[in-house]
């Protein structure tokens, strides 16, 4: 794995995540979603730096991803997976809501899609 790769399109990636996460939770969904006002903006930023981080991790390790359609093949992938698994543990302990679920699915596919895809994108960039 080359590091450069990695961070350069980890920190891409985390930028990325977190404007889809203002844009789609913040505007677009945000009456299925409403905001905190106790909401802590630098866990926010964080919690999008380590999803970057996590997805460029994974397409520069075990392969220097720099097909687009491969990135967002991965990408949704790892969104899937990843929405999935929280929000299992989020309606762990609360009523399910199957629509809000959803929702939040194929939003964490469509970020992970464009996530990927800015790795990818990064990475046939870099040499």
């Amino acid at each position: 794995m080359k590091a450069k790769n990695f961070v350069v399109s980890g920190i891409v990636a985390g930028v990325v995540s977190f404007l889809l996460g203002w844009l789609l939770y913040g505007f677009i969904f945000k009456d299925i979603f409403p905001q905190d006002e106790n909401m802590n903006l630098l866990f926010v930023v964080l919690g999008s730096m380590t999803y970057g981080f996590f997805a460029s991790y994974i397409m520069n390790r075990f392969s220097i991803i720099k097909n687009p359609i491969i990135g967002i093949q991965i990408g949704a992938t790892i969104g899937f997976f990843y929405s999935l698994s929280m929000n299992f543990f989020n309606y762990s302990n609360i009523p399910v809501n199957y629509e809000t679920m959803a929702i939040d699915i194929l939003i964490a596919i469509a970020t992970g899609a464009c996530v990927g895809t800015s790795i990818a994108f990064v990475n046939g960039k870099l040499k």
